[in-house]
């Protein structure tokens, strides 16, 4: 199965690549739960609104990028999956943000589930569903962040190309990036001031 689960669109071939910042879903996007699989259990996290529409509107394209063994594990299917990312849009909606494509993972080397067990390119550590949204959708990697809260997810930026932004109360073991935040809201605004050339402390 390649990378995107939700397919969105092909770039043309005069339009210049651009930014991007990927966004991991659970715990970054959205409230952390444990293997969430209704559309319900997505909760934006607070206050990430403006920063994402700011980022928006300078021209980065929104990709969420996720793991989501879940289906590998029987706990969700394509369907299932669909619905709570059709519930994420949603939500962004209502604060004016659009995502340009969701990209996700369902394998896991111990799924359940032939179809999405084993390894593959696009379970992140692994940069796969990054460089195959980069094709896709016309990104600039090296211009791009890759916001989250794991290793994996600063991993998988470092890999395809991209400054990374760690969101975590405290440092994490094997997590070096280039901002550390404590919530997601502070990351992206990092990313807006570094993007806009403004000094920390100043908006």
């Amino acid at each position: 199965m390649r990378p995107a689960e939700l397919p969105i669109y092909a770039p043309r071939p005069d339009r210049p690549l651009r930014p991007a910042v990927f966004l991991d879903r659970d715990g970054t996007l959205t409230e952390p739960r444990h293997y969430p699989t209704r559309p319900d259990d997505l909760v934006l996290q607070r206050d990430i609104g403006s920063p994402l529409r700011a980022l928006q509107h300078q021209s980065f394209a929104l990709i969420v990028v996720t793991n989501q063994s879940a289906l590998a594990r029987g706990l969700l299917d394509a369907e299932g999956l669909d619905a709570m990312h059709d519930r994420l849009r949603t939500l962004l909606g209502h604060h004016r943000v659009h995502l340009d494509g969701i990209y996700a993972c369902p394998h896991h080397p111990d799924g359940t589930v032939p179809r999405y067990r084993g390894s593959c390119q696009c379970r992140k550590p692994a940069p796969g569903m990054l460089q195959q949204a980069a094709h896709d959708l016309g990104i600039d990697l090296t211009r791009s962040w890759t916001v989250g809260d794991s290793p994996c997810d600063i991993g998988a930026g470092r890999r395809a190309g991209t400054r990374t932004a760690l969101v975590a109360a405290t440092p994490l073991h094997h997590a070096v990036a280039d901002v550390h935040r404590a919530t997601t809201s502070e990351a992206l605004c990092q990313i807006l001031r570094h993007h806009l050339g403004t000094p920390q402390g100043q908006s």
